[in-house]
This record gives C-alpha cells, structure tokens and sequence, in this order.
C-alpha cells in the first residue's frame, strides 16, 4: 500500500521528493496522511482519500473549498497575513485538478501541511471553549462578504423540516416494530414540533439569513499557534450555505455537555454554563460585527434546536433499526437519545441565562 500512495502523492505538484507517507489521525471519515519530503525546505503535505460514500458529490465539494479558501486568503493578504498559514492551501495535480480519481474510483486530495500548529481533542476548560467561540467566529466573520455560490453536498443538513418528513415516515413503517414500546420518547420530540419548525421557518422565509458555515465545529478542526491564537478553520469538507446558527448551536451541543453523548448515567449529562459563557463571549467577539438582530435573538435558542434535532436522529434511527449511526450494541441509539434529550432539558431550564449571557456581550 505504501508504495502504491507514493504513486497517488506523485499525481500532486509536490515540492520536492517523498521522504515518508504515514496515517495522521483516527480516520473516522476520510483516511489522512501526512507526507514527509526530503530536505528542510520543501513543505509536508496533508494527504486524503475522501469518503465517497458520505460525500456523494466530491468534485463539487472540493470546488467549495477551492472557492472559500480563495476567499480567504485574499482577505488575509489584505489584511497583511500569512495566506499560507491562516488558511487551508489546496495542492493541485500536475493537469491542474482539485483531486485526483485513481482506477477504483477513489478521490484523493492533497493540501499544505501547517507546520508549529496546535490542535486539541477536546474543549474542557473556558479557555479553550473560549478560544474555539473565536476561531468559528473569526471564519464566520471573514466569509460574510462571500458573494458566491456554494453547492450543497450535504442536502437537508440540520433542517428540521427535511427530518421530519423522514421521521413520518419511519413512524409509518415502523420496520422492526420498536414504535409500541418508545411512546415517551416519541412524545419528547413531538411536543416540540412546532416550536422547532416555527424556527425553521424563519430560516425558509430569510428572516434568519443564510451565510458561509463549517458545519463540523469540534475543535479539533481549529488549529493554534505556539502563542495559543487561532491561526484558522480546517477541514472544509462540510462547508456549505446555510444558518450561521447552526455552527454556533452545535459547538454548544459538543462543547457544553459534561457528559458523554451516550454517557449510560444521566446524572453526569448537563449543560456547562461556564463553558457556555466562555465560547459565546469568544463567538460575539468575532462575530456581533456582522450578525443581524434576527440571529442574535435566536442565538441561545440554536443550542437547544441542535440538541433537539440530534435526539431527533438518535431516536429515529433506533426506530428504523439502526441504519445510520454505527452502534456498539443493540440499545446504543435509545441510550444516546436519553442523554441527548437529559442535555436538552438541561439547556431548557437554564435557557433564560443563556439568553441573558448572550445579551451581556452585545
């Protein structure tokens, strides 16, 4: 194998010879490797074989980074920066193309790896929380004056009508005759159907704008300098048009629980409002610059509306016998359902102080 991603690296207009090819990270979606060359003066390279069957529609994905990253970096010149360093750079192959298709049919892409970068798991003290509010932020900041299109890769992404016409009809179908016994949960999410698609529908009529979004704000898709500031988003793949909320409400769903997504006690499930606190005052940092008053009134509700739609999911999924999240025992998906909905709850009760946070950083 090694020798046969030696020959896909060589595809790619690589300064320099190939000193190593080596896996970087756990891999759950692409496969990643970094690419060593010889000698100090060529950069490394960060190399991808792209997950075709959850991105179905890779050319047009890797023209969406092509375009933000373009974006970018004219910004970043603009404002006397490090192009190279304060945003992603796609390396391209030797015909010019974004990717290169091997004879399976396997995409792979190639872009500069940031060197004296900082990264981290996870976001478990308000400094870092903090610092994560600012790096979603700072990329929702600096693509707000994008004026071009993106193609959507990710159809019906967190839009809660889209799920639940697919929830309708998993209820009808019912394929595996769970329904009978989740008549509480089934309750969980309908009695907040309205409430949830009222939202939507502020996004659907243009109340609520549609911006740039990652899409995937853990924080490991932040990296730092060695003085601990943010030097820019990676891992563009999910990059898309939609709610600026949507980013913001997701991070609040990862980064505030203080337990596991599917943690088995519910005891340790709650909402960190001090984790809260410390990644809204670094987002509004960034971005109360540019946010109208329609988002920001919404702000504090899109953790719930995030929350909501993945407990949504987890349960939607065990219903239709679990086909989509892969699961490591029978009741994995009912279990992650009680403690997404055990951190829904705790968001509801703390849901005015979340409001009055907010409005403490205008």
């Amino acid at each position: 194998m090694a020798v046969e991603l030696t020959d896909i690296a060589k595809q790619f207009q690589v300064e320099g010879g190939i000193a190593s090819i080596k896996p970087l990270g756990e891999g759950f979606i692409n496969d990643t490797y970094i690419v060593k060359t010889v000698g100090e003066a060529s950069p490394n390279y960060l190399f991808q074989r792209k997950n075709k069957t959850i991105f179905k529609d890779v050319p047009s994905m890797m023209d969406n980074i092509q375009n933000i990253t373009t974006h970018l970096k004219a910004k970043i010149i603009a404002n006397g920066g490090d192009p190279l360093r304060e945003t992603m750079t796609l390396i391209k192959t030797h015909d010019g193309g974004l990717y290169y298709q091997d004879e399976e049919g396997e995409f792979w892409t190639m872009c500069l790896f940031i060197d004296d970068s900082i990264s981290y798991e996870s976001a478990d003290t308000p400094e870092l929380a903090y610092s994560g509010g600012k790096g979603i932020g700072k990329f929702q900041r600096m693509t707000s004056d994008y004026q071009g299109q993106l193609v959507d890769i990710l159809p019906g992404f967190h839009n809660i009508r889209f799920r639940f016409e697919q929830w309708d009809e998993v209820l009808a179908k019912d394929p595996v005759g769970r329904k009978s016994a989740l008549k509480e949960e089934i309750s969980w999410v309908e009695d907040r159907r309205e409430e949830m698609l009222n939202f939507w529908s502020l996004v659907e009529e243009g109340t609520i704008p549609t911006r740039v979004t990652h899409n995937d704000t853990k924080i490991n898709n932040i990296l730092f300098d060695k003085q601990g500031d943010v030097l820019c988003m990676i891992d563009l793949d999910t990059v898309l048009s939609s709610t600026a909320l949507n980013d913001y409400g997701d991070a609040m769903r990862s980064y505030t629980n203080t337990g596991l997504e599917d943690d088995t006690d519910l005891d340790n499930v709650s909402m960190d409002m001090g984790i809260f606190t410390a990644y809204t005052k670094g987002y509004l940092e960034e971005a109360k610059s540019f946010l109208v008053q329609s988002e920001l009134d919404y702000l504090a509700f899109s953790a719930k509306y995030i929350t909501y739609e993945q407990v949504l999911r987890f349960l939607m999924d065990y219903i239709a016998g679990d086909t989509y999240y892969k699961i490591k025992y029978p009741k994995h998906n009912l279990v992650r359902t009680h403690a997404q909905y055990k951190l829904l709850q705790s968001m509801e009760a703390q849901f005015q102080e979340m409001q009055k946070v907010v409005e403490s950083f205008l």
